[in-house]
């Protein structure tokens, strides 16, 4: 083997560290998949998946909001785990989860007061928007449980402790499979609640779900759980360096996830059937993102772990074994999406043609799209691990505006492109400049931080 291919070959070790964080994350990842595609066949079977694919923009925003408040504090639990300061790791996870009930408050609000004046932004159908809002006024009380799932999740990358967060999604997601099929169509006895009835049946498997974090979170003594006062009792020379480094991080994820909205707005300008073959297509690529989740999960913890302990030289070497390994996970994640389009689209019981071609092409596009993303992902999770994270705004956030959605809108208002499935082909452009410009800063090494050296723990 030569030098210049050792530099990409991790010791087994390593494969094996990497193995046990991103196998039950990516688990996790695949099973809320499946729940989400659980819920979209059943809907679909009611003739209402645009309907609830509407409602559910305002939860993927508190959702994405609430991944940059989680990942804000992440980035210091998890130096903070690998320094073996205990005391402000549960000061940091105590911070995740005030403000991630903050951000959960907020898009409650926004749901009762301006809940159809939201729902038309996406489309300007007023039988969907019915609909959406019988949705959307029930499943905005599970943004509360949601949200606080979401930071006791990291809190388990975070630790390197995967497999928890796994078994609990396992639990909500059985939880909500079944009360789905009882609630939307009235079986055993249960109401016929139709929309109403997926909404409910989401709201009580986050609930359970969050339940059952915390009572095992303080069963087992989890490092980042602590009594009130030790995770609560917060100065501000500990929480403003963790907000300096987070809310760049969060106003990313503030404009990336309405800018995913716009995209919707754009497709919407298209039709009913092409947000149906767009919905479709989207909960079934979602299936396949459990490998970039698990390969960025990994990545984060690892590097986080090693930067918090100081050995900047380490968390060069594990990058590069990173950026190979992303290179063959995302040639066998492509083959896979490509391999299964059509049985997946078929599971759906779609009737129009036009709608099960469209959402068989958009399902290969995300081919290209979950390969490109892989390495996205990768530089996304290294620069935040080093608190890079005004450059990992501008690349992630800022490529989608400066890029992507100025495309999406010419594509459709301007030019008039009829097929979503080409629309979303010629926008993965995005993509490719995101990673170019992103490896290039991977590799410069602008992340090898230390940030504990940054936080007064005393």
């Amino acid at each position: 083997m030569t030098e210049a291919l050792k530099k990409w070959i991790a010791p087994k070790d390593f494969y094996k560290k990497v193995f046990l964080i991103s196998v039950p994350l990516a688990l996790q990842q695949l099973l809320n998949s499946a729940m989400g595609i659980a819920d979209s066949m059943m809907v679909s079977w009611i003739g209402q998946v645009t309907a609830v694919g509407t409602a559910a923009q305002i939860e993927n925003l508190m959702m994405t909001v609430g991944f940059g408040v989680a990942s804000g504090a992440g980035i210091f639990m998890s130096q903070f785990f690998g320094k073996q300061d205990l005391k402000s790791e549960k000061k940091a996870f105590g911070l995740g989860v005030i403000l991630s009930l903050i951000n959960a408050l907020v898009w409650m609000a926004a749901s009762i007061f301006f809940g159809r004046q939201l729902m038309r932004f996406y489309i300007p159908d007023p039988t969907v928007i019915e609909s959406a809002l019988q949705y959307l006024m029930i499943a905005m009380i599970s943004y509360l449980p949601g949200a606080l799932i979401t930071m006791f999740s990291f809190a388990y990358r975070c630790i390197q402790k995967t497999h928890v967060p796994m078994l609990i999604g396992l639990v909500s997601m059985a939880v909500n499979i079944v009360l789905n099929y009882c609630l939307i169509f009235g079986h055993f006895g249960f109401p016929q609640m139709g929309v109403q009835g997926a909404a409910l049946a989401t709201l009580i498997a986050q609930t359970t779900g969050l339940m059952i974090h915390i009572v095992y979170a303080y069963k087992s003594k989890q490092s980042f759980i602590g009594t009130p006062r030790e995770m609560f009792a917060l100065s501000s020379d500990f929480v403003q360096p963790i907000l300096r480094r987070a809310y760049p991080l969060v106003l990313n994820e503030l404009f990336f996830g309405f800018g995913n909205t716009l995209y919707i707005r754009a497709f919407g300008r298209l039709g009913t059937e092409a947000m149906d073959a767009y919905y479709v297509g989207n909960q079934i690529s979602n299936m396949f993102f459990f490998i970039v989740q698990g390969l960025n999960s990994a990545n984060g913890a690892i590097l986080g772990a090693s930067l918090g302990q100081g050995d900047l030289e380490l968390a060069k070497r594990q990058g590069n074994w990173f950026v190979a390994l992303a290179v063959v996970l995302s040639a066998v994640s492509s083959l896979l999406i490509l391999g299964f389009a059509h049985p997946m689209v078929d599971l759906f019981g779609l009737q129009n043609a036009n709608v099960i071609q469209e959402a068989v092409l958009i399902v290969r596009i995300f081919s290209i799209r979950i390969s490109l993303r892989m390495f996205n992902v990768l530089v996304f999770s290294a620069l935040r691990a080093g608190g890079d994270s005004k450059f990992l705004a501008f690349l992630d956030a800022g490529i989608m505006w400066i890029v992507g959605l100025p495309l999406a809108f010419i594509l459709v208002e301007g030019l008039h492109f009829t097929s979503i499935a080409l629309v979303f082909l010629i926008i993965q452009v995005e993509q490719l400049v995101r990673m170019v410009i992103g490896l290039k800063r991977y590799f410069k090494g602008a992340w090898l931080i230390d940030l504990t050296q940054e936080v007064k723990t005393a």
